[in-house]
């Protein structure tokens, strides 16, 4: 497979069960082969996704001192500010190419998750910031929503099995800017190095123009490019662990772009979609057999997600 498949949530959302069974076949081949689509239909609007842009853009382009004031400790990076090349890809020391922000969920204070969940950061030089996040995180979330339960059909299980743990589930929506590059990157630093998503599934918003590339199973990497209104989705490793690798968590990066485009930023929103912190990610019965016995131990999804916060650096052990 050479490019990443296109499909169109309105075929799933619609009266039609040819149309939505056409969509459950598609998305699940598309993530049995390579773990990436490209979806149109998503619950974002035209207005929203401006307004969502401009505000990630006036809140990097803060004075450092600023921005640094939302730079929350001891959390984990899980909410506000996290600084340029804090983060690294697992496995490697050099700190990705990158600035970004991180909005939570967003929870009663009577929900059993409210003491478990760090508050949303407010930023009180821009006064639509906070809202408009909101409002797209929440959009965001919807699709999500409809995506799992396609999977689920596809996977053999209840359509809405993934409800109950998407509801209030620990998710994150990252706007991420990649600014300009101004010296030689040193030890081979990238805008964000290879790797695989931790979550269940990712939506991400900014990949209209070229940078993120997706590997396939031959190891050879291919630019993955979005229609201006297509969300680029892929599965996390918390999907492909739960299904015992029946649907593929693949690895991806965003390269630095040629030297004649290094004095430019580029910017991305990924939602990362996790269930909440007490979701058992034990492999499904319905995805193991003779020749696909259980690959993995055990976990919760809550103790899985620290595991790979140490290995990224966000928090120590």
């Amino acid at each position: 497979m050479q490019q990443i498949p296109s499909v169109d949530l309105r075929d799933f959302l619609s009266d039609d069960p040819a149309r939505k069974q056409k969509f459950v076949n598609e998305i699940g081949r598309a993530y049995e082969d390579i773990g990436f689509v490209a979806l149109k239909g998503h619950f974002l609007n035209d207005q929203l996704v401006e307004d969502l842009y401009s505000e990630v853009r006036n809140f990097f382009n803060l004075p450092l001192e600023t921005k640094a004031k939302y730079e929350i400790p001891g959390i984990g990076g899980q909410r506000g500010y996290i600084s340029f090349g804090k983060e690294h890809a697992k496995g490697r020391s050099a700190g990705d190419l990158k600035e970004f922000w991180h909005f939570g969920q967003y929870v009663n204070a009577d929900s059993k998750y409210a003491d478990e969940y760090p508050e949303n950061v407010t930023v009180s030089e821009l006064p639509n910031f906070n809202s408009t996040g909101k409002e797209a995180y929440k959009q965001l979330e919807k699709t999500g929503i409809y995506v799992l339960r396609a999977l689920a059909i596809h996977i053999g299980l209840d359509e809405f099995y993934f409800d109950q743990y998407i509801e209030e589930g620990n998710s994150i929506l990252r706007p991420i800017h990649y600014p300009p590059i101004t010296d030689e990157p040193k030890d081979g630093a990238v805008r964000a190095a290879a790797h695989g998503d931790i979550n269940l599934i990712t939506l991400l918003m900014g990949a209209q123009g070229k940078g993120l590339q997706v590997q396939n199973h031959a190891g050879e990497w291919l630019d993955a490019i979005a229609q201006p209104d297509e969300l680029m989705i892929n599965v996390g490793d918390m999907l492909s662990r739960h299904t015992n690798n029946k649907l593929k968590s693949t690895i991806h990066q965003v390269v630095n772009p040629p030297r004649e485009l290094w004095g430019t930023s580029r910017y991305s929103i990924p939602f990362f979609m996790h269930p909440v912190s007490d979701m058992k990610l034990n492999c499904l019965p319905e995805c193991i057999d003779e020749n696909n016995p259980k690959q993995f131990e055990d976990i919760t999804a809550g103790d899985y997600l620290n595991e790979r916060l140490v290995e990224l650096g966000l928090i120590k052990k």
